[in-house]
């Protein structure tokens, strides 16, 4: 592959079998976002937010974007933002894993830190309020920007149905929403059969990168009615999934992936899926930004789990 700047080499990245974790008579397959130029699927998100500002007279050579983010939106914003010369200030939990904010950094990117304890809806809010006070800065705004699912729908909906035409579910993380809205929506015109699942923590529990909707923000770019169901799952599976990914499967993926691989094997049973199905679950990024969160050290599940509850999960 060939790409003029890194803006052109986002998408198409692998799907790949992990056959030793589907339940007997299903199969589930990855789709792999590590494998984007800054290693998560938000490259995709932060192309079509760019591109469609650019189109509509928003930005010049020297704007400032300001951006509510976990940390993989904003690292992906940077790289996409560097070439052309916009300045760029995110918002994110200040118990943002160590390993986004040292890249962060190596972008020049300007770091304010939201309080920990309201994850990433206390980084909505807290950009939100600097927004409103700078008329200079724009806010692509991921959670309510209709480029966020228009990137999964026009990209990671299309390369699932060339891959695997015969799909029969999809599962994802419930983050922005944009992901299940924009590939879930393509994949039901393709074959209104397919099934669209979220993977969704625990009320209360708090799982890196993903939200619960009853406890308050609902992203607006997130269509509930292309969803089929709304999946729980704590931070102790979601771990115990991950772990199994790089030592069963030889996928050293993040810690929502997890979640979306539990969640996927859950709901391969004959209530929910035909035997046979072909389940997708979208992985958002790889393991690199997490490993000083000793989330893949050898150690006692449920302690960890607790541990990371209290420091990274967000």
């Amino acid at each position: 592959m060939r790409a003029p700047d890194i803006s052109r080499a986002v998408g198409d990245t692998p799907l790949v079998g992990v056959p030793g974790l589907a339940p007997e008579g299903y199969e589930i397959y990855l789709k792999l976002e590590g494998h984007n130029p800054t290693g998560s699927v938000k490259d995709r998100v932060a192309y079509y937010l760019i591109e469609d500002a650019e189109r509509r007279g928003l930005l010049h050579t020297g704007s400032r974007i300001l951006e509510p983010t976990s940390g993989n939106t904003g690292i992906s914003l940077a790289a996409i933002c560097a070439p052309r010369g916009y300045k760029l200030t995110c918002v994110m939990p200040e118990n943002t894993s160590e390993e986004r904010t040292t890249l962060l950094r190596a972008y020049n990117v300007d770091i304010v830190y939201s309080p920990a304890a309201e994850g990433s809806n206390g980084a909505v809010r807290v950009a939100r309020e600097m927004a409103e006070g700078d008329p200079d800065v724009h806010m692509p705004f991921q959670y309510g920007n209709p480029a966020n699912p228009r990137a999964h729908y026009e990209t990671t909906g299309p390369e699932i149905i060339r891959d695997l035409p015969d799909v029969g579910a999809i599962v994802a993380g419930l983050g922005t929403g944009g992901t299940l809205t924009g590939a879930g929506r393509r994949l039901k015109e393709h074959d209104p059969a397919t099934k669209v699942f979220a993977a969704e923590p625990e009320y209360g529990d708090l799982v890196y990168g993903l939200r619960n909707l009853d406890e308050g923000f609902v992203p607006p770019v997130l269509d509930e009615a292309v969803l089929d169901g709304r999946i729980k799952v704590d931070s102790r599976n979601a771990l115990i999934a991950t772990r199994r990914l790089v030592s069963e499967s030889g996928v050293f993926a993040g810690l929502s992936t997890g979640a979306a691989v539990h969640v996927a094997q859950r709901i391969c049973t004959p209530r929910r899926l035909p035997s046979g199905s072909k389940v997708v679950v979208v992985s958002p990024d790889g393991g690199w930004k997490y490993l000083s969160t000793g989330a893949y050290a050898a150690g006692d599940v449920d302690a960890l789990a607790e541990e990371l509850a209290e420091t990274l999960w967000a």
